[in-house]
């Protein structure tokens, strides 16, 4: 496996699950973001992202390593970045430091499978025919023939970053350890909303 940094910046953030091989623009703007995403541009461009919880400074156990690959600052002092995802890691306990930002320890071996080769057998139809219903009955237009251009990686992830789900469906998605999981734990989460959308819509008599 390649070796990624045991010790790394992170970036909590609510609301916002990232996956490996997708992308992850953020403007930033709070000075102690400013200061990691400096020091980040002078050391390797690796940083972590990872859910925070609703209960203070909590965070939950698994994020994704990213690496930013486009960078650029306005005249008002903010950063813009772009985050592309390399791999998940397990949140192994909190650095002390003398920074305004969090450093963590963590370990990548659980994932590494997000640095093999996409399996090709996977069967994923079904999963592609949910998606395309789940996404239009919540109003979401996807470009699908640019989506199809994705290797099949890039896709589950794609879709599970962008599924409009609540944020613990897609902490759980980020959990699961192979592909084949996380297809089926999507397939399930889309069933659950297009079975409660059509009962609602149903009439009873």
């Amino acid at each position: 496996m390649k070796s990624f940094p045991g010790q790394i910046p992170i970036f909590p953030l609510s609301g916002v699950i990232y996956f490996p091989q997708t992308n992850l623009p953020l403007n930033i703007f709070e000075q102690r973001y400013l200061d990691m995403i400096n020091d980040t541009i002078r050391k390797d461009k690796l940083m972590g992202m990872v859910q925070s919880k609703s209960n203070g400074d909590e965070i939950y156990d698994v994020g994704c390593l990213g690496k930013i690959s486009d960078f650029q600052k306005s005249n008002d002092g903010r950063i813009f970045i772009n985050l592309t995802g390399i791999t998940r890691f397990k949140v192994i306990k909190e650095i002390k430091n003398f920074k305004l930002y969090r450093e963590f320890k963590v370990d990548y071996e659980k994932f590494s499978l997000d640095l093999k080769p996409s399996p090709e057998e996977i069967d994923t139809e079904t999963l592609m025919k949910k998606s395309k219903l789940f996404f239009k009955k919540n109003g979401l237009l996807i470009n699908w023939l640019k989506f199809n251009k994705l290797d099949l990686l890039q896709k589950i992830n794609t879709l599970a970053m962008i599924a409009p789900v609540t944020n613990e469906e897609k902490q759980k998605l980020l959990e699961t350890i192979s592909l084949e999981e996380k297809v089926k734990t999507l397939e399930d989460i889309m069933n659950f909303y297009l079975h409660e959308v059509y009962f609602n819509n149903q009439t009873i008599q």
